[in-house]
C-alpha cells in the first residue's frame, strides 16, 4: 500500500493546454511571430515555461533575448486567463477526495512556474489537502531532476517505497526513475502512449479509477 502520491500537474490533474497555447499564441503575436495550432502545444510543454518559449519559436529566433520577452508578454496574459478552458480531467476530483479519506498523503510535483501551480491547485482543488504543492522554483533544475521529488520526500517524511508518482510524459516516468520511486504513467494526457512505455514505468493507466486499485 502507498502512503503518498506525487501527481504531475498539466496533463494529469489539468487539462491546461487550451489555456496554455492562447497564452503563448498572444504572447508570440504581440513579439511578431507565428502562432501554432493548440494540439501542437502538447509536445511543447513539459520542461517549464522557458523551454515551452524556445519550442513555439521559430528555431533561428529562439535567442534568450526573445524567449524573455515573449515570456513578459505570457505571464501578464495567463495570469488572467489561466482558468478559461482549464478543467480537471473526468474522475480526478472524485479520485483525490477518495484518497483523502483513505488518509493517502498527497502532493503535486510541476514543471509550471510555482505561482501558477499553487493557483491552479487551490482553485481547482479547494477541499483537497496537499501536504506540499511544489513548482518550478528559482534556482532549483526542473524534471527529470529528482530534486523536486526529494523536497516533497523530505517534507512528507515517508520512504521511497511508500510513494508512487503519477505522470502523463516521459519527463515523469524519468524524474521517477532518477527519484528511485515506482510510477504510474497515464494516457489521458498530453503525451503519447508509445511516450512513457520508452521509460518503461511500473504501471501505464488509461483510466483514472485504475490508480485507486493500483496502491490497493
Amino acid at each position: 500500500m502507498k502512503s503518498l502520491l506525487i501527481f504531475d500537474l498539466d496533463g494529469t490533474l489539468l487539462d491546461t493546454v487550451a489555456d496554455l497555447a492562447a497564452s503563448t499564441n498572444y504572447a508570440l503575436s504581440q513579439c511578431g511571430f507565428s502562432i501554432h495550432k493548440t494540439d501542437d502545444y502538447r509536445f511543447f510543454v513539459g520542461n517549464g515555461i522557458n523551454k515551452l518559449f524556445e519550442r513555439a519559436l521559430p528555431e533561428k529566433s529562439r535567442t534568450p533575448e526573445n524567449i524573455l520577452q515573449v515570456r513578459n508578454h505570457f505571464l501578464k496574459h495567463y495570469e488572467f486567463h489561466d482558468t478559461d478552458l482549464t478543467t480537471p480531467y473526468p474522475g480526478i476530483i472524485k479520485l483525490l477526495k477518495e484518497l483523502q479519506a483513505s488518509k493517502i498523503k498527497l502532493a503535486v510535483a510541476s514543471n509550471k512556474y510555482q505561482q501558477a501551480t499553487e493557483k491552479l491547485i487551490h482553485y481547482f482543488f479547494p477541499d483537497i489537502t496537499f501536504v506540499t504543492v511544489l513548482g518550478q522554483r528559482e534556482g532549483i533544475p526542473t524534471k527529470p531532476d529528482s530534486r523536486i521529488i526529494r523536497d516533497i520526500l523530505s517534507i512528507a517524511k515517508v520512504k521511497k517505497e511508500e510513494v508512487l508518482y503519477i505522470g502523463d510524459s516521459g519527463v515523469d516516468m524519468q524524474t521517477a526513475q532518477n527519484a528511485g520511486i515506482d510510477a504510474a504513467g497515464v494516457t489521458w494526457g498530453f503525451r503519447p502512449r508509445a511516450e512513457l512505455e520508452e521509460f518503461s514505468p511500473k504501471y501505464i493507466v488509461s483510466e483514472v479509477k485504475e490508480i485507486s486499485e493500483i496502491i490497493q
